[in-house]
């Protein structure tokens, strides 16, 4: 039997509220499967720990994350600890210290899944976001000078590199490829006269490598523009850390909202574990209550589920979800239902047979 290490950390907020549920759907798959089974350590890490200690985790953190197949992720942050401390010192610090420079986020609009934008088609809102996702705007290089002065200064510098572009681009178009479809470029080469026009200059070149792929080019704003008016046009989207941040939450309002927005954070050569996760925070006004909407934890799961060559099984988990939103009785009330978070896992369950 293919037993699957998988580091548990929960976090903050709702964080393992939803972990919790998303761990039962996987210990379901595998019973039902017969042929993997999951291995799951739990660590208390995030912003309750670092008011106790004043850590976001252990010193040893990473070693001790080192040995697992994957890592599943809550949410992270709280009130009375920074933003910046909670990011850094946990996530961000797991993505590079990893080297998960991918990272996968799916813009699908499954169906019963409300969508705020009119006469849209289903199918028209199915793409999926390549963000770069180990340097760009968010690499931490930078300067704080004359703090307080009158001439005080703040420098925040992107990093782009040509191996960190052309990896991240790589993975697009190979994605592209297995699925027949094209891939767009988001960029902003007008007005960033160095880091953008590298990377236009980095996504042209790697094109040629892949003669059979169609490739489009949008600048941010306009692709902003076209992620709500005309979504259809988007099948494969590669962009840098900080646009791929913003478009994944776009694109997350226009797919049902934050309750279902999954996110994958990989490292494919598999020297490291990846890390799957919610990305829609830690919630601390509904904590603890049972409101927490699990789906996108569930969702996360069903790319773990891929991840890990299980593709059947994630297929199955997301036709659920689906299956679990047309039906409408057991949503929890940010989908307008009333259940709570464990009766719409035990949904998933149950349309899992």
């Amino acid at each position: 039997m293919n037993n699957h290490k998988i580091a548990v950390i929960g976090g903050d907020g709702i964080g393992p509220e939803v972990v919790e549920e998303g761990l039962r759907v996987l210990r379901h798959v595998a019973a039902l499967d017969g042929s993997f089974a999951f291995d799951c350590t739990a660590f208390p890490w995030g912003c309750e720990y670092y008011l106790k200690t004043g850590r976001m985790m252990p010193e040893d953190g990473m070693e001790q994350l080192a040995g697992f197949d994957a890592i599943y992720l809550g949410a992270v942050g709280a009130p009375g600890v920074p933003d910046h401390i909670s990011l850094w010192d946990l996530l961000l610090k797991i993505r590079k210290g990893f080297d998960q420079y991918i990272n996968l986020r799916p813009v699908k609009l499954l169906e019963g899944a409300p969508c705020p934008l009119k006469d849209v088609k289903r199918q028209d809102i199915d793409m999926v976001v390549v963000r770069e996702n180990s340097e760009g705007e968010y690499a931490g290089a930078g300067d704080w000078l004359f703090p307080g002065q009158e001439n005080e200064v703040v420098l925040q510098t992107g990093v782009f590199s040509r191996r960190g572009c052309q990896r991240v681009m790589r993975y697009a178009f190979e994605l592209a490829r297995s699925r027949g479809q094209s891939v767009t470029n988001i960029t902003k080469s007008n007005a960033l006269n160095y880091s953008m026009v590298y990377w236009d200059q980095i996504f042209a070149q790697v094109a040629k490598e892949y003669p059979d792929v169609p490739t489009h080019s949008y600048l941010v704003d306009a692709a902003s523009m076209f992620f709500v008016k005309d979504p259809g046009r988007f099948q494969v989207v590669v962009t840098s850390n900080l646009f791929g941040d913003i478009l994944t939450d776009l694109g997350a309002a226009i797919a049902g909202g934050m309750g279902l927005a999954a996110g994958a954070n990989l490292n494919p050569e598999r020297r490291y574990p990846s890390m799957f996760e919610p990305i829609h925070g830690s919630a601390p006004d509904i904590a603890g209550r049972g409101l927490a909407n699990p789906l996108a934890a569930i969702w996360s799961a069903s790319q773990m589920l891929d991840f890990f060559g299980h593709e059947d099984w994630g297929k199955r988990v997301l036709d659920a979800i689906q299956q679990v939103l047309v039906e409408g009785r057991d949503l929890t009330p940010d989908m307008g239902g009333t259940a709570n978070t464990r009766q719409v896992a035990d949904a998933v369950i149950r349309c899992l047979g």
